[in-house]
C-alpha cells in the first residue's frame, strides 16, 4: 500500500474520535488526510514528549480542547503557569487559517469551561488532603521510611483509630507520635508494643522535611472530592481543572506527593468501568520529570501500580516531559499514545538519546525515524495512537492543529475574573480547623495533670487533718515519682470514661475484658 492507503487504514474508526492534524508526507502536508485517536481509547494513557520550545504545551492544548468537547472532563497539572488561556477565545491570525487552510481542517476560535485550583489556595481553588486519608502504607512511602519505620507508622494509625483522635494534618501525626513515645508509652507497651525514640525521631525529621517543601499547606480540611473533577458544563463540554503549580516547581518532593495522593484517591474512589466509549477522565502531567526524579523506589513502585489498574476505572494519564526516557521505562511501555516532537542532537549523548528514543516508535517504511526527529518543525510531531482493536497506528509525521482557545495565560483580571465565577472557590478555601488528634491529646493530658493534683493536695490534705505517721507515709508514696505514675493512669481511666461519654472510645483492652 502506498502512504495515503496506510494512514487511511490505520487511522480509520467506528467510534467517535478527535482529530489531531494532518499526515505530512515528503515534507509537504497531505490535505484531507486527517490523524485522529479513538475516543474509547484514551483512558489507555499517552506521552507527550519533545524540546524546550518544539510546541509539547499547544499539543496538550489541543487534546485537552478536543477531549472537553467531547463532554470529557480534563486535570490539568499547569507546572510553568501556561494553560490558563484555555479559559479566554484564540485570536484568529493569517498563520492559523493559512495552516488549517493546507490541512483541510476547520478551525474557530472557543473558550473552554476552566476551574483554577492550586496546592497553596492561591489563586485557584485549595486542594488538601487529611493525613488518614493517606494511610499508613502511603503515608510512610512518601516519608521514604523502612519497615520498621513503616510499623511505627501504622501502630500511629492503629491508635488514633481505635482512640477517636482524627489524624487531619501533619501537626495531628507529630503530636501522636511524640505522645506515644513519652506520657502514653506504659499505656501502649503491653497493648501495641514499645516505640524507640531513635525511630520516632528519624520519622519526625522525614515530616519536617516535607513540612518545607510546603506540605503542611496540603494536609487539612476540607479535604478535596474527586466528583468535584468530574464534573460537565450546562453546554455539555467537559470541565477542564487546572492545578496552578508554578508556586511549587522548586518542590518537587511535595509534587510527587500530591500526584501520587490524587492517583490514589481518584483509583480508590471510582467504581470498575472496563471499556467505555469514552473516558470518564483524562489527567496531563506537564514536567512529568519532576515526579519520578524525586520519587523513591518504593513510590515509584506504588505509581507503576495505580497507572496499570486505574485504566479500569475509565481514566487516561498523559505525561509531558522532553525525552520519553524522562519516564521509566515501566511506566512508559503502559502508555498507548505517543505524540514525539523534534528532538536536539547538539552532542554525542544527544544523538545516542536520539536513537535509543527512535526504537520506542513503531517501524514505518515511509521515514527514517532517527533523523526526522531532529528535523521536525515547531508544531509537527511523530504519532502513534492505540487503534480501537488495541494496536498500534502507523507512525505519521503530522502537522498538529492550532488551538482554538488563547495561546498565552490570562491577564490577573482575568484570572480574578474565573475565580469569580467558580462553583468551588467558597466550598474548599475557608479553612476548618475542628478538634481533631492534637487538640483532643492537649486537652486529655491538661485533664490528667489537674487530677493529679487535685489528688495530691487532696492526699497532704488528709495527713495533715488526721496527723497519723502512717498517713504522712502514704503522702510520701504519693509525692514520689512512682506515687505520680499511679495518680496519672488513674487520672488517664477517669478521662477515657469522659471521652466515652463524648462518643470517644476508650482503651480497647479494657473492652476485651
Amino acid at each position: 500500500m502506498n502512504f495515503k492507503e496506510v494512514v487511511k487504514s490505520g487511522y480509520q474508526t467506528q467510534g467517535d474520535f478527535i482529530v489531531l492534524g494532518g499526515a505530512v508526507f515528503n515534507g509537504e502536508i497531505q490535505k484531507d488526510l486527517v490523524v485522529t485517536a479513538p475516543l474509547k481509547t484514551f483512558n489507555r494513557h499517552g506521552l507527550i514528549a519533545g524540546a524546550t520550545g518544539t510546541g509539547k504545551t499547544k499539543t496538550l492544548q489541543v487534546i485537552a480542547e478536543s477531549l472537553s468537547s467531547k463532554g470529557v472532563p480534563v486535570l490539568l497539572m499547569d507546572i510553568k503557569g501556561d494553560l490558563s488561556g484555555l479559559a479566554a477565545a484564540g485570536v484568529e491570525n493569517d498563520k492559523i487559517l493559512a495552516k488549517h487552510l493546507a490541512l483541510g481542517i476547520d478551525w474557530k476560535s472557543n473558550a473552554f469551561p476552566v476551574e483554577l485550583m492550586s496546592l497553596t489556595g492561591v489563586n485557584g481553588v485549595h486542594l488538601r488532603s487529611t493525613v488518614s486519608e493517606f494511610g499508613p502504607v502511603l503515608f510512610s512511602k512518601i516519608l521514604d521510611l523502612n519497615d520498621t519505620q513503616g510499623g511505627v507508622v501504622s501502630l500511629v494509625f492503629k491508635y488514633s483509630d481505635d482512640h477517636q483522635l482524627p489524624l487531619l494534618d501533619l501537626k495531628d501525626f507529630k503530636s501522636v507520635l511524640q505522645y506515644l513515645i513519652n506520657e502514653g508509652k506504659p499505656e501502649i507497651k503491653k497493648e501495641y508494643g514499645s516505640i524507640s525514640t531513635a525511630t520516632a525521631s528519624t520519622i519526625l525529621r522525614k515530616i519536617i522535611e516535607i513540612e518545607e517543601q510546603g506540605a503542611e499547606n496540603f494536609f487539612g480540611e476540607v479535604s478535596f472530592e474527586i466528583d468535584d473533577l468530574l464534573r460537565i458544563d450546562d453546554k455539555g463540554q467537559g470541565v477542564i481543572s487546572i492545578i496552578r503549580l508554578t508556586d511549587i516547581q522548586d518542590k518537587p518532593k511535595l509534587f510527587s506527593t500530591f500526584m501520587l495522593s490524587l492517583l490514589a484517591e481518584v483509583y480508590q474512589k471510582l467504581p470498575e468501568e472496563g471499556d467505555l466509549d469514552q473516558p470518564k477522565l483524562v489527567m496531563f502531567i506537564d514536567e512529568a520529570h519532576l515526579i519520578f526524579n524525586e520519587a523513591s523506589k518504593a513510590l515509584l513502585d506504588q505509581l507503576e501500580t495505580i497507572i496499570k489498574l486505574i485504566r479500569s476505572k475509565g481514566v487516561g494519564i498523559f505525561f509531558c516531559t522532553q525525552m520519553p526516557t524522562d519516564v521509566p521505562a515501566s511506566v512508559l511501555s503502559q502508555l498507548g499514545m505517543k505524540v514525539q516532537h523534534a528532538l536536539r542532537a547538539f552532542t554525542a549523548n544527544d544523538r545516542k538519546a536520539i536513537k535509543m528514543v527512535s526504537q520506542n516508535y513503531p517501524e514505518t517504511d515511509f521515514y527514517k525515524t532517527e533523523d526526522l526527529l531532529t528535523q521536525l518543525g515547531i508544531g509537527e510531531a511523530l504519532v502513534t495512537v492505540l487503534t480501537e482493536k488495541g494496536t498500534p497506528s502507523p507512525l505519521v509525521h503530522t502537522a498538529i492543529c492550532a488551538p482554538r482557545s488563547r495561546m498565552d495565560i490570562l491577564e490577573e483580571v482575568e484570572i480574578n475574573e474565573v475565580l469569580k465565577n467558580s462553583k468551588l472557590l467558597e466550598k474548599y478555601n475557608n479553612y476548618v480547623d475542628r478538634e481533631s488528634a492534637s487538640e483532643l491529646l492537649l486537652k486529655k493530658l491538661k485533664d490528667a495533670d489537674s487530677d493529679e493534683e487535685k489528688e495530691t493536695n487532696s492526699s497532704k490534705s488528709k495527713k495533715v487533718e488526721k496527723n497519723v505517721p502512717q498517713e504522712s507515709m502514704v503522702g510520701d508514696i504519693i509525692d514520689s515519682t512512682v506515687g505520680r505514675q499511679v495518680a496519672r493512669t488513674v487520672a488517664r481511666e477517669v478521662t477515657r470514661g469522659l471521652l466515652g461519654i463524648l462518643g470517644l472510645s476508650g482503651n480497647s483492652s479494657r473492652k476485651k475484658k
